[in-house]
């Protein structure tokens, strides 16, 4: 018999990150989706490359933006697209709206955004 659980997260709160940045976010044990909201842009620069051992897939909820990711160069992406990341491959993004809202997909689940 396999049995259900339903996670609820109704009380989950914005966390804010930097200036112009915030997160919120729901977990089981293997699988984390977090919404990141910038509201500073558009930028003038890309943010800081980074990479993680997770791997990463994201849908764009709200604005546009260019997707910056090692080996592969630069991409413009906009409302309704998506976009995968290996684990390890170096990325970024600069934002070219006002407000730019993404949906992540990770896991294994990210231990540093608890």
């Amino acid at each position: 018999m396999i049995e259900e659980h339903i996670l609820l997260d109704s009380s989950s709160e914005w966390t804010p990150v930097a200036p112009g940045l915030r997160r919120k976010l729901i977990h089981t044990n293997h699988l984390m989706i977090v919404v990141v909201e910038f509201t500073n842009g558009p930028a003038e620069v890309p943010d800081p490359f980074h990479n993680h051992p997770h791997e990463q897939v994201s849908y764009i909820a709200e604005g546009e933006l260019i997707l910056y990711m090692e080996g592969i160069g630069e991409q413009k992406l906009v409302k309704g697209d998506l976009f995968a990341i290996p684990s390890g491959i170096p990325h970024t993004v600069k934002t070219l709206t006002k407000v730019v809202r993404i949906i992540d997909s990770f896991t294994p689940v990210r231990e540093d955004f608890l």
